[in-house]
């Protein structure tokens, strides 16, 4: 019989399929029970859901074995949209409540969900572990390095599950292909490079405007230092404001670069630099629209992130990507759940393509089916202690070498790094950016 420890390793290697919703092809009734269909349930709470947060949180829902019993967000809208989706999708309603810190109380919650904006995410998550409950944490794991490295101690201390959404770790292509690299498909890896495009347009002038009713402008800053509320802040343009924001580089480079450093098997680097600016339009727009990242790792290796928002042309046929680059040929983990592997010679070896599709620029919900791998991997962590796909140290790693990025661009210089910590040497003004300033009373406090 099919065990889930047994599929979850075939998922792993690309060797089974999931069908979203039904039977897995193979596989009887009772066997797919025992896959994704446990009587222990996990009883979850979802908080920041206008957007994302309602996709993973019905993607969650649609879960054998999984309840989202609460819903948590400071915009009345978002928690009336997100109940529907998740009534419509399974047939029942969650609860809803507008503050995360009377949700993360709740005694009948095993894990939270968290795709709040970044300013959110490291506070929100902390909360939530010394509150006992187990994490399901959405890229970025912090708005900045220190706060990764609290949260990596607050998991120890307090013996929580911590999964960051870095999905692509999951999925079955891409593991395999992965997996390819280290057996030394293309030989010794000592580059790579990966991007994102896409076509976003101006965000304007904002205007200092009345907080609208069904907003709590309060809780929505948290832990941020308190602006004046304008116009062009809410929903999604917050990303490009430094104050709550880290740009395209950790809202869509985490993931590409995440496959880069687990390709290539490294840790903190030794270099950063980085280049770029806000290129396309003159308005409030703070953070780079075009950039580039490069990362060094001793003279062993180095790898580039590209990111251009208002620009969507593609590179190698996809508007995000990770190209390894070898000493007998090249790799590339493709948009989707895919990859191919080229010779010196630049003719295409092998390819494998995803069978379900998805869409990298849909902002919402761009890959539900493949996604639920990694949410089977956080229960199962749970449930059996199975090893996490993307644990906190792994994605505070990736998460560092995006933000080490910022932190370059915004001093203007390169960064030397101390391999054995990623901590930045010998520039107090670009340690400075390490850590952010708090709203009193809402510091990260182990």
């Amino acid at each position: 019989m099919t065990t889930r420890r047994n599929f979850i390793k075939k998922a792993a290697l690309g060797t089974a399929a999931i069908s979203f919703g039904g039977i897995i092809p193979g596989m009887s009734a009772k066997s797919y029970a025992n896959v994704i269909g446990a009587n222990d349930k996990i009883r979850v709470g979802a908080i920041g859901v206008n957007s994302r947060g309602t996709a993973v949180s019905t993607n969650f829902a649609k879960q054998k074995g999984c309840e989202v019993i609460y819903i948590c967000d400071v915009d009345s809208r978002a928690i009336g949209k997100c109940i529907n989706s998740i009534d419509q999708a399974v047939g029942y309603k969650p609860e809803g409540i507008k503050d995360l810190r009377k949700m993360v109380e709740k005694k009948d919650v095993d894990a939270v969900i968290i795709a709040t904006p970044d300013h959110w995410h490291a506070p929100a998550a902390l909360l939530a572990m010394q509150a006992g409950k187990n994490i399901y944490l959405e890229k970025p794991c912090s708005y900045a390095p220190a706060e990764g490295e609290l949260l990596m101690q607050a998991a120890k201390k307090y013996n929580r599950v911590l999964q960051m959404g870095n999905q692509r770790r999951s999925w079955p292509n891409v593991c395999e292909g992965i997996q390819a690299l280290k057996e030394g498909i293309i030989g010794k890896v000592y580059f790579g490079k990966s991007w994102y495009t896409n076509n976003r347009k101006p965000i304007g002038i904002g205007k200092e405007v009345p907080v609208p009713e069904w907003l709590d402008w309060e809780l929505w800053q948290g832990p941020a230092p308190r602006v004046a509320y304008k116009d062009n802040i809410i929903h999604y343009n917050w990303h490009w404001f430094w104050h709550w924001g880290t740009g395209e580089a950790l809202n869509n480079g985490t993931h590409m670069i995440d496959i880069l450093r687990w390709g290539m098997e490294v840790d903190y680097p030794t270099m950063v630099n980085s280049a770029g600016g806000r290129y396309f339009a003159e308005d409030d727009w703070e953070t780079p629209d075009t950039q580039i990242i490069n990362i060094e790792f001793g003279n062993k290796f180095s790898m580039s992130w590209e990111g251009r928002s208002c620009n969507g042309r593609t590179i190698e046929g996809s508007s995000v990507g990770s190209m390894f680059y070898g000493e007998k040929g090249s790799l590339l983990i493709t948009g989707s759940d895919g990859y191919k592997i080229f010779g010196l010679d630049n003719k295409l070896i092998k390819e494998q393509n995803s069978k379900i599709p998805i869409d990298p620029r849909n902002l919402m919900n761009p890959a539900e089916k493949l996604d639920a791998f990694h949410i089977q991997n956080f229960f199962d962590a749970i449930r059996e202690g199975e090893k996490l796909h993307s644990d906190i140290e792994s994605g505070h790693k990736s998460t560092l070498l995006m933000q080490l990025g910022n932190i370059a661009q915004r001093v203007g210089r390169s960064l030397r790094i101390d391999p054995t910590n990623g901590h930045i040497l010998s520039d107090p003004e670009a340690m400075k950016l390490w850590s952010r300033d708090y709203e009193p009373g809402w510091e990260m406090i182990i």
